[in-house]
């Protein structure tokens, strides 16, 4: 049997922990879990946990000993069924075999500060993976925690972010004990336990009971923006920081927080468990801090090797009602919509026969970026954002940006919405992974083409000219794309005089599309 024990986010260790350890014949931990652990057996083998694989193999070779050596005892930051340890160990030996003490995750206790549910927020991780997918999971919702790594830290968030209109909470060295009493700065800490400050006065919103304060007003335990007054931030479990004071700048933060080290994002001491939810905290010397700041804050500062976790917030969508079911909010029930749920004009929309085939080629997914190219009323954007999809919709005029937003805003979702002619405006855009152009005149196969060489997945284009449809074939051909389309020419019921019904044919339009096939890894190395 293998006992694993979550920590959840600090030292000491939970009462449950001292009752494994004391039958232990070999501990597995971080080396902070194992410093924590003083009711590990002299005899029992210690596996500082760094790399998993050397750690699973030295289990595995301590399974095959006689029994009475003792058990495993898996020390693991957080909860370790959460982003953790707990998958690798069923992997290897069966779940059967596992007996988990779970712990409190950093997520949970991130959102416990801040007084906020944490059942409708999505939880992404960006630990060891590719951070664009936490960028878009970031982009496209209003509530995500998203759990860090080296590289992937709240500086590299916060850039990826800029114009987004989210805030960011850092939290940091969650577990570790806070001071009372005065802080640094004009605000006075009255912190039990963590510490919540904003380094930029966001708006008065739902996180403004949490740790924002108001864009006219106050900055929590930092000083007042322009204007003068007297800000507060609460904290659920954690208590108050509050301060007073005037002037253009968010002034200094209350506490002494963590210091910088170097690098940013979370990087795992020594023997740390790679795969946790709870990152590396309770460094020595470090306190719990949970700061509320702008994603260009965050992008400029160097924020050390202590942050649990980052929760990306929406502040006027902070709330949901009540959910039956966790996590990021079912898909719509219907799609590819009729015309008259968008504000369009002259009819220049994509109709909802030629929508509907573009989304099933387009694809558009959680954690994935679609660009709207010809955006015209928005109404593939909105359908892709919908999906629940990052979306990014270019136009070239400026009623239709405005016409976009309107839609976007009307149906509940995210679309950013930008100005300007492609292929010119594209070269300063993320990377899609999947693209649909709807216009574009005679540049159409130039489109084409930047689009196709960018695409991580598929381009899909409308046309209604024949002339055009060689070009843009050529093009997704050339980028190294399978090429394939369809002529699509619907009818559709419309009522005559005398309770009688025609069909009324819609014009026909040319839908291609390219999608990029699989890499090949002949030969690689697995």
């Amino acid at each position: 049997m293998i006992t694993v024990v979550g920590t959840g986010t600090g030292a000491p260790l939970p009462p449950d922990a001292g009752a494994a350890l004391a039958g232990a014949g070999l501990v597995v931990g971080g080396r902070r879990h194992l410093a924590a652990a003083t009711t590990i057996p002299d005899t029992a083998e210690r596996v500082v946990l760094g790399p998993l694989a050397p750690a699973l193999d030295a289990i595995e070779q301590f399974l095959e000993k006689p029994a009475e050596r003792g058990r495993v005892v898996v020390l693991a930051s957080g909860d370790p069924g959460f982003f953790g340890i707990v998958r690798a160990l069923a992997e290897r030996f069966g779940a059967e075999r596992l007996e988990v003490h779970p712990g409190v995750s950093s997520v949970a206790t991130a959102f416990a500060r801040l007084g906020l549910t944490w059942d409708d927020a999505v939880v992404v991780s960006a630990h060891g993976r590719d951070l664009r997918t936490a960028v878009n999971v970031c982009r496209a919702h209003p509530k995500v925690a998203v759990l860090t790594g080296p590289g992937s830290g709240p500086a590299e968030l916060g850039a990826a972010l800029r114009s987004s209109g989210r805030v960011l909470v850092v939290a940091s060295a969650l577990g570790a004990g806070a001071d009372s009493g005065a802080g640094s700065g004009t605000g006075a800490s009255t912190s039990s336990g963590s510490e919540v400050a904003s380094d930029s006065g966001m708006g008065s919103g739902s996180v403004a009971a949490s740790a924002s304060a108001s864009n006219a007003g106050a900055t929590s335990g930092t000083g007042s923006t322009a204007g003068s007054g007297t800000g507060s931030a609460s904290t659920s479990n954690a208590g108050a920081t509050s301060g007073t004071g005037s002037g253009a700048s968010t002034g200094t933060r209350s506490g002494t927080g963590s210091s910088p080290g170097s690098g940013t994002g979370t990087a795992p001491d020594s023997g740390s468990d790679p795969h946790s939810d709870a990152g590396s905290v309770a460094h020595s010397g470090e306190r719990e801090r949970v700061e509320l700041v702008t994603p260009a804050e965050a992008a400029a500062r160097d924020w050390g090797p202590a942050v649990s976790v980052v929760l990306c917030l929406d502040e006027a969508r902070v709330l949901s009602p009540v959910r039956t079911v966790a996590g990021p909010p079912s898909g719509p029930a219907q799609w590819a919509l009729e015309e008259g749920e968008f504000t369009h004009r002259d009819s220049m929309i994509t109709k909802f026969e030629v929508r509907a085939l573009a989304l099933a080629r387009l694809g558009p997914r959680l954690g994935e970026h679609v660009w709207d190219i010809g955006a015209g009323s928005g109404s593939v954007a909105v359908e892709c954002a919908r999906l629940g999809a990052a979306v990014t919709a270019v136009e070239k005029t400026l009623d239709g940006v405005e016409r976009v937003r309107a839609n976007a805003a009307a149906h509940g979702v995210y679309v950013t919405a930008v100005h300007g002619a492609a292929p010119t405006v594209l070269s300063d855009l993320p990377d899609p992974d999947a693209v649909f152009i709807g216009g574009g005149g005679r540049e159409l196969p130039a489109i084409v083409t930047a689009c196709a060489r960018r695409a991580r997945r598929s381009v899909v284009v409308a046309m209604a000219a024949l002339d055009r449809v060689p070009a843009v074939r050529d093009a997704l051909v050339a980028a190294g794309l399978d090429c394939d389309g369809v002529l699509l020419q619907s009818s559709r019921l419309a009522p005559l005089p005398g309770d009688v019904t025609r069909l009324a044919a819609t014009n026909p339009v040319f839908l291609l599309w390219g999608v990029r096939p699989p890499a090949r890894d002949e030969g690689v190395a697995q």
